[in-house]
């Protein structure tokens, strides 16, 4: 009888240490928060056309504990006249431009994070920079820093001049840097140049950098 009338009292008890249990699981193992989203490749350049034509993009997460993952996000693009993208990330050409691919985090769509592409000309075989042999390049003399290098597609349809278009790559930032079709010293050395657009890349251009 005794213990009957204990019974209830047992219960109640293994009740509140159950209880007391599982809010002290929940504060060892909170959930981390989104902190930031890097989205890659932080720039792509893609063709008009059947070819060449899509690009995928992924979002990776940073959260507040330091871990890092692929959370779930909306993709945008800012220009669906250009390119439009899929709910998985895919990219597809529509017309010759550049767009900004957007991903918002499901969870808190202030968190976001960019890339940009570019859509230029399809039916690409191949790619001629212009110059094609060695640029020679001069730290300390003014107007000998920099030079310019433009990038013709050859295409199904002729010649196409993709020099702003064009996805241009250094390999040697930190000796010469190229942008929008110049090429820049940074320090003595050499790097080569190169240009590409959709799954094409140019032959490259070697650059000499001197005093």
């Amino acid at each position: 009888m005794l213990f009957g009338r204990r019974l209830p009292l047992i219960v109640a008890f293994a009740g509140v240490l159950l209880l007391a249990f599982g809010a002290g699981c929940r504060g060892f193992f909170v959930k981390p928060t989104l902190s930031s989203l890097t989205v890659t490749p932080a720039t792509a350049s893609i063709q008009v056309g059947s070819s060449n034509n899509t690009q995928q993009f992924t979002a990776f997460g940073t959260f507040n504990d330091g871990s890092t993952g692929n959370p779930q996000v909306t993709w945008t693009s800012s220009d669906t006249t250009k390119a439009t993208i899929s709910p998985g990330g895919l990219a597809t050409s529509v017309a010759t431009g550049t767009a900004t691919i957007t991903a918002a985090a499901t969870q808190n769509p202030t968190i976001t994070g960019t890339a940009q592409l570019t859509v230029t000309v399809g039916c690409i075989t191949s790619i001629t920079l212009n110059p094609s042999s060695t640029i020679t390049l001069s730290l300390g003399v003014t107007g000998q820093n920099t030079a310019p290098i433009t990038a013709k597609a050859n295409t199904c349809n002729g010649q196409v001049d993709i020099t702003n278009t064009a996805t241009w790559i250094s390999s040697n930032t930190s000796v010469a840097t190229v942008n929008g079709g110049t090429v820049t010293a940074v320090a003595q050395g050499s790097a080569t140049i190169t240009a590409s657009s959709g799954n094409i890349t140019s032959a490259g251009t070697p650059v000499n950098v001197g005093p």
